[in-house]
């Protein structure tokens, strides 16, 4: 079995900010015995504004965020996948013009980068609260590449907040032998209240994985509250921990043999009938 951290925040326009608090939850989760921790979504840049700003910082020779998630793996020793940043590059090295890639990049606990997966779905929604409006595909660049890796914790797929809606990507992500899925987030209240659990528990049952979701929860600033409810799920659809508002950790332990004996007792995968 590996234990799997899921990391909550409430980051605000304080990059600085963001970052120093995320080296200290970093560090909990390692203190508490995680091998993997898995940041939530925009944990160091959050305000919009901020994202085509640091794009061409993150993708040159002198990062900032990429440096930090660096250095942390291998001061604690510790698998982190981190959250999202912004680059203005793809992972192929050539430049997004006018807009940023949503880049959601694991690190081993050597430091080393050894994954990269691009936000794929991009929120464009009415939502009612005091933000009205978002559209993520005016500062984004949609990813179109589905990702799936070796860690210690298993064969992980990778996907980012409101990739969740999208019941495809998961099924790709589990063909490509995913045996769970991590989702940084940044669910904004309202949606998160009606859906979230909803959603998670939906992927992860029809998929068989765990899934592993890092959110923002909180205050973010005057006009963005979200949602929270940071969670690690179980291949069964068992909320495992979870924490509700304000900064901090979940952890579980991802045990394989458990997953072996709910695919195995309940072989849905070999049962499906349309493609």
């Amino acid at each position: 079995m590996t234990q799997v951290a899921a990391v909550q925040m409430v980051s605000t326009p304080d990059i600085d900010g963001n970052i120093e608090e995320a080296g200290r939850l970093l560090k909990e989760a390692a203190d508490k015995g995680a091998k993997v921790a898995v940041l939530p979504e925009n944990f160091a840049v959050m305000a919009t504004g901020q994202m085509l700003e640091n794009g061409p910082r993150e993708s040159g020779d002198e990062p900032v965020i990429r440096k930090f998630l660096s250095e942390q793996a291998k001061k604690l020793g510790l698998w982190i996948v981190g959250g999202s940043l912004p680059m203005a590059t793809r992972p192929d090295g050539s430049k997004v013009d006018g807009r940023v890639r949503a880049a959601c990049i694991l690190y081993n606990d050597q430091g080393e980068e050894v994954a990269r997966y691009d936000k794929i779905h991009l929120f464009d929604a009415m939502v009612e609260d005091s933000h009205g409006q978002y559209r993520e595909s005016d500062t984004f660049e949609p990813g179109d590449e589905v990702i799936v890796v070796d860690t210690p914790a298993g064969r992980l797929g990778m996907a980012v907040c409101y990739d969740l809606r999208f019941p495809e990507l998961f099924r790709a992500l589990r063909e490509k032998g995913a045996e769970w899925v991590c989702l940084p987030s940044a669910f904004t209240w309202q949606t998160g209240d009606a859906h979230w659990h909803a959603l998670i528990r939906a992927r992860a049952i029809e998929n068989q994985v765990w899934v592993v979701a890092p959110g923002q929860g909180g205050q973010n600033s005057s006009r963005r509250k979200t949602y929270g409810h940071s969670v690690v799920c179980d291949p069964w659809g068992k909320v495992l921990d979870e924490i509700d508002q304000g900064p901090g950790v979940v952890i579980a332990d991802l045990d394989p043999e458990r997953l072996k004996k709910i695919r195995e007792s309940m072989p849905v995968w070999q049962h499906r009938r349309l493609s």
